[in-house]
């Protein structure tokens, strides 16, 4: 739970977009000090529209996160964003993200009709992105993609790249080269972020021992090492709530 000077609210996409678009979230620092903290990696793609009393409006496309970063949340400062699923990365953005992996681009001021005073009212905010989204989406997808992303992430990441292959009757390599070209990580990799991601809500909860397809305890370990930098102990903990997965925090 976070502090009294940090605030969250997240709303769930609507069912019309949500193969594009998961969540909409919103967090602020109220306080006079800024806030160290860790983000971790959830397999999401976040837009990030953002305004402090220091820093003007800007928007910030966020690349997958491979592993964790420590970053400062400034005092005084206001984000909304946009948390999106992959698919929405080709037929929303037509584009590449293969350069950003734990990586940021700037967008344009005005990208999809979004200003400073749209930031005062969150609720509002989701409702125009929403209907903006519902204007760009295609009028049909590539049916082994959308299979593909459906079993991803129904199995948290557990289904093995053979088998999600066999699944769709798509090429392991074939799947490998469009999450490279397309995400700059292979399918393993991304599986492996999204295994950590349930496996976080786990931790949160206070069970440290493995609920996904781990090896044994010690595999269990060093993933969670690996992508949080500490223990599953130490991430249970989470000191300070300095350890921060957005898709992890519980709909308000």
């Amino acid at each position: 739970m976070f502090d009294n000077d940090l605030e969250y609210k997240i709303i769930k996409a609507d069912a019309s977009i949500s193969h594009f678009v998961e969540r909409f979230w919103m967090l602020a620092n109220h306080s006079d000090n800024d806030k160290e903290i860790v983000v971790i990696p959830d397999g999401r793609i976040d837009i990030l529209f953002s305004c402090s009393t220091t820093e003007p409006f800007h928007i910030t496309l966020m690349g997958l996160e491979s592993e964790p970063t420590q970053t400062t949340f400034p005092k005084k400062t206001l984000f909304f964003a946009v948390n999106l699923k992959l698919l929405a990365i080709e037929y929303l953005l037509n584009t590449s993200i293969s350069n950003l992996v734990n990586q940021a681009l700037q967008l344009p001021p005005d990208f999809w009709g979004i200003t400073r005073d749209d930031l005062n009212d969150f609720y509002k905010f989701c409702e125009k992105i929403s209907n903006k989204i519902k204007t760009l989406l295609p009028q049909e997808t590539d049916n082994r993609k959308q299979k593909l992303f459906e079993l991803i992430y129904a199995s948290n990441g557990s289904l093995t790249v053979k088998a999600l292959s066999e699944k769709v009757y798509w090429t392991s390599r074939q799947i490998n080269r469009y999450f490279n070209q397309q995400f700059g990580l292979s399918l393993k990799a991304y599986c492996n972020i999204l295994r950590f991601r349930a496996s976080f809500q786990h931790i949160k909860e206070g069970k440290l021992f493995p609920e996904q397809n781990f090896t044994d305890q010690a595999h269990f370990i060093k993933e969670i090492k690996r992508l949080s930098g500490v223990t599953p102990k130490e991430l249970f903990k989470n000191k300070n709530d300095r350890f921060i997965q957005f898709s992890a925090l519980p709909p308000k």
